[in-house]
């Protein structure tokens, strides 16, 4: 049985059709072309198959407004994906051979997939600040070590400002994982962290 083997490999905007017409060229079937909503944009999977062999090419963080080159041209079959993802997440794809000019899908909102719920929005606009906050306390202690007569108090800061900041963007990271769960199974998981917490203390106070 032949051995299954896959890769992953970066991608720019720009060389998308150029490495399709590549593939094309080498005898790879394509395959699909996935999209996932990140924090950068929209992260672009095209994926090309040839005697076993997967090849991922990843264009990463592609921003909503840039155009994409279709390649229909070449793969008829990737006018599914490219309609699908268009209306989904907002990327606009040029030339496409089967253009459905964004009525692929009949849906409610637009760009659905790149919707987040009020809670998603304010932890990711929380672990923001705080690593600004971070930032800009290591810039200060930095610069006062740097101009002399307090490094060993302006390091101590630092390390206690860094200890602080990140404390509080776990606890960022991990609101933004609660606010993306069912809210039954949040509110168990924070009904467990609580209890955990109150044990802790009391048993730092018992050994007071």
């Amino acid at each position: 049985m032949p051995q299954f083997k896959q890769d992953f490999s970066p991608l720019s905007i720009e060389a998308i059709h150029d490495t399709a017409a590549a593939r094309k060229a080498e005898g790879f079937r394509y395959v699909q072309t996935l999209a996932v909503n990140t924090e950068d944009g929209v992260d672009l999977v095209y994926s090309f198959m040839k005697d076993g062999r997967l090849d991922n090419e990843v264009a990463s963080g592609v921003p909503r407004d840039a155009v994409i080159p279709s390649i229909t041209d070449l793969y008829l079959e990737a006018f599914v994906f490219e309609n699908e993802i268009h209306d989904l997440f907002g990327v606009r794809f040029e030339g496409i051979a089967i253009d459905f000019g964004g009525n692929f899908y009949h849906l409610a909102v637009k760009e659905p997939m790149t919707i987040i719920s009020p809670e998603q929005k304010a932890a990711r606009d929380k672990a923001r600040k705080i690593a600004a906050a971070k930032a800009a306390k290591e810039a200060k202690a930095k610069k006062a070590a740097e101009q002399g007569g307090a490094e060993a108090p302006a390091k101590a800061e630092a390390e206690k400002a860094e200890t602080a900041a990140d404390a509080a963007a776990k606890e960022a990271e991990l609101e933004a994982k609660l606010a993306a769960m069912d809210p039954e199974k949040a509110a168990k998981v924070r009904a467990a962290m609580e209890a955990k917490a109150k044990k802790a203390a009391a048993a730092e106070r018992k050994g007071e």
